[in-house]
């Protein structure tokens, strides 16, 4: 807090600048990593075809290659999702958020969903490993069990959302997440994320990173008028 009582906060730092869309180009991930350098952003969100090219732009940088694995439905195979995170390990990328089985969750199969986390995880130490739980489609209860999975399993960080399910991140979700975690993993806030004010909702909730598409916008305390992630 600063003497007048607002909270103050380097929403820059936080950010993870992201272009997921299926239609993004070689030189939209550039650009990408272009304003993420200017603005010094926590890292670049990316798919996994474009990790190579975005190690390259950002060599020597601070800024760290994210990208997703099993996404957006979190629906392929331990074996894939593992295979996936290594190959994108070994082009470049420094975290990796993957998203949970969904299916296996409301199915009640804990144990494979463990697995299926621990699987990622395995071939990812060293790295950062965020759990997407796609918070639109579970109950409370699921939730906090998708939580305590990712806990189980090692992860660093638990996160909201894809930003292509039906619903993205909200502030109880992320106060609910953080009650579950406590300190010993991050929150990742994501989906629906396009102004500084929400940005900062989320980190006053306990979010200790922000998934966004509109971070120029965010930082610069702008409106934005995209959708989307």
């Amino acid at each position: 807090m600063t003497p007048d009582g607002q909270f103050n906060v380097n929403i820059s730092h936080l950010i993870d600048h992201t272009l997921l869309k299926p239609d993004a180009t070689v030189q939209d991930v550039v650009n990408l990593c272009m304003e993420a350098k200017k603005y010094n952003f926590a890292s670049v969100c990316i798919n996994p075809c474009f990790v190579k090219t975005a190690a390259e732009v950002l060599s020597g940088t601070n800024v760290k290659v994210c990208t997703v694995i099993g996404f957006p439905l979190g629906a392929t195979t331990k074996e894939a999702k593992a295979f996936e995170a290594k190959q994108a390990i070994e082009n470049g990328a420094e975290e990796v958020d993957m998203v949970i089985n969904i299916g296996f969750l409301k199915s009640k199969k804990y144990n494979d969903v463990l697995e299926d986390i621990k699987a990622v995880r395995g071939v990812s130490k060293g790295k950062v490993l965020k759990v997407i739980i796609e918070t639109c489609y579970l109950t409370e209860a699921e939730k906090i069990k998708a939580c305590e999975l990712s806990k189980e399993a090692g992860a660093d960080y638990v996160k909201t959302s894809t930003g292509f399910g039906k619903g993205g991140a909200t502030v109880e979700d992320i106060l609910l997440m953080r009650k579950v975690v406590g300190r010993d993993l991050g929150v990742k806030a994501s989906g629906g994320i396009r102004d500084f004010e929400k940005a900062l909702e989320m980190v006053k909730a306990g979010a200790t990173r922000i998934g966004a598409s509109a971070s120029v916008k965010i930082v610069n305390k702008e409106k934005s008028d995209s959708k989307g992630y």
